[in-house]
């Protein structure tokens, strides 16, 4: 049976289900397609909306590049025009930031009533190789030795993620929004001085706290747009590139920030109220200076507070100092702070393996009545956001699309980051529940332990069983495990097409 890029964007054929079974046969394909449902008023057209979505699925099922072409001869169209999905990139007939909306209301929607909306706010870059390619420059390299500077070209994304708990101690990061952040051009020796404040004009307005200043606000709108949206609180936990006055002065009302801080950073007390008299000048805002962070954690009289918080789906005891009210001026008078410093918690993930955070962490929160265990669970959680760009990159293939259009340039990693976070979603509303469909059992080699959460990898995989089983002609998944050893000789031993299309690895 031909399975071709039609197919994909009708009504699914069933999954491989076992015979007597009464769990959800549909699975995470029909919540897959039931969000891109809630996504087709936003399409012009009916045929772009299919396509759109065919090309979606083959982002996660693709084993090859994701490229472009690779995502097309998943469809099973390397035979057909590709005039047309290349005109989808191309041509601005994504609506990237409505396909987002649908997945912020699915997060909303597996959110307690009163739980804030917890969102990760980073940057990451797209490796490219190409001179030309729309929004690609030189770039500081992240993963570079801290005693020497390396550049790479590369383009600039600006990723908000949203946490949403599965139980104490596991949640799941689910991308909300994805901007293409790049840079002006800088011009010549040569140009004209009306040229070159062009230019710093441009390269103000591009800095990264400022565009995610204007998501923030963006974010917080559209909040309030959703049922009893405005009485949830929105929490954005950030890292000290963002934790400065460019997003401190520009929050909007109901919205915290938590952020890393500078250890010298100088801090005050309020001031004490004014006196009743009428005296000379303005009234003293500012009260006496405070310790700096590093001050308070080397400070042997505030004593130390221990707490159990959960990292990496395991619970970990941590001991941090608080210090509020404070003021700094960076954020203004407009946000009463609290200071919270973390101890080291250096261990081993093994015997032998090298020591981790060896280092203190100082959190500033702009809430100073908010719940410690809270706030330092917010900031582990940010630690999620780095698992999707992980994973964005290396299962899902993104920035590997080979496009030289400004606006596919844009649009073909916002797709394949906004099927990455349906996926992600399907997963919470299929796998992550007690009631889970029949699964893909797993290799003898992997451990049967109960994980706090589904695996992309493994969704993956799941995805392709339910997706391309019935081509391969699978009844059920009993033969995966109750197949023996082959008894033929090596040269007459055909290998299995079943098991190495679903079991691949990205």
């Amino acid at each position: 049976m031909e399975c071709r890029g039609q197919e994909l964007a009708g009504p699914p054929p069933p999954a491989p289900a076992r015979s007597g079974s009464k769990k959800n046969s549909a699975g995470i394909l029909s919540s897959f397609q039931q969000l891109w449902e809630e996504c087709l008023p936003a399409f012009s057209q009916q045929r772009t909306a299919e396509r759109a979505q065919a090309l979606s699925l083959s982002s996660l099922l693709c084993l090859g590049r994701h490229t472009v072409t690779g995502l097309l001869t998943t469809c099973g169209q390397e035979f057909q025009d590709w005039s047309a999905p290349y005109r989808l990139f191309s041509q601005d007939r994504l609506p990237i930031r409505e396909i987002f909306s649908v997945v912020r209301r699915g997060v909303l929607a597996e959110l307690p009533p009163q739980a804030p909306f917890v969102v990760a706010i980073d940057d990451s870059l797209l490796r490219k190789t190409g001179l030309r390619i729309p929004g690609v420059g030189w770039r500081r390299d992240p993963l570079g030795p801290h005693f020497q500077t390396n550049f790479v070209r590369a383009q600039r994304v600006l990723q908000f993620s949203a946490a949403v708990p599965l139980s104490d101690r596991a949640y799941r990061m689910v991308p909300v929004s994805f901007l293409h952040a790049p840079t002006p051009a800088k011009p010549s020796r040569k140009a004209s001085p009306e040229q070159h404040q062009q230019y710093r004009q441009a390269a103000r307005q591009a800095r990264l706290p400022l565009l995610a200043a204007q998501q923030i606000a963006a974010l917080r709108q559209a909040l309030d747009a959703e049922p009893n949206g405005a009485q949830r609180q929105l929490q954005c936990v950030v890292d000290g590139g963002y934790t400065n006055e460019t997003i401190l002065k520009k929050l909007p009302v109901r919205t915290t920030l938590i952020g890393r801080l500078r250890k010298d950073a100088k801090l005050y007390f309020p001031s004490a109220p004014p006196p009743t008299a009428p005296s000379r000048g303005r009234p003293r805002r500012y009260g006496a200076p405070a310790p700096t962070p590093e001050q308070l954690r080397t400070d042997e009289s505030v004593p130390w507070t221990s707490m159990e918080v959960s990292v990496s789906g395991a619970p970990h005891q941590i001991r941090i100092k608080c210090l509020r009210p404070v003021l700094w001026r960076t954020a203004g008078l407009d946000h009463t702070l609290q200071l919270v410093v973390i101890a080291p918690l250096s261990y081993r993930l093994r015997q032998g393996s090298k020591l981790l955070y060896r280092q203190p962490a100082f959190l500033i929160c702009t809430d100073p009545e908010l719940d410690r265990r809270a706030l330092v669970q917010g900031f582990v959680q940010r630690w999620g956001i780095e698992v999707n760009f992980r994973e964005e990159k290396t299962l899902l293939g993104v920035g590997q699309a080979q496009v030289r259009h400004p606006d596919s340039v844009e649009s073909v990693p916002a797709l394949q980051v906004a099927s990455y976070a349906m996926l992600q979603l399907a997963c919470l509303r299929t796998l992550d529940g007690p009631d889970k469909p029949d699964l893909l059992p797993p290799p003898k080699w992997a451990a049967e332990e109960v994980r706090p959460r589904f695996s992309t990898q493994r969704a993956i995989n799941q995805l392709r069983a339910e997706v391309w089983g019935w081509a391969l002609g699978l009844a059920n998944f009993f033969g995966f495990a109750n197949r023996g050893t082959p008894t033929t000789k090596p040269e007459k031993f055909a290998p299995d097409l079943s098991s190495a299309v679903l079991y691949a690895i990205n």
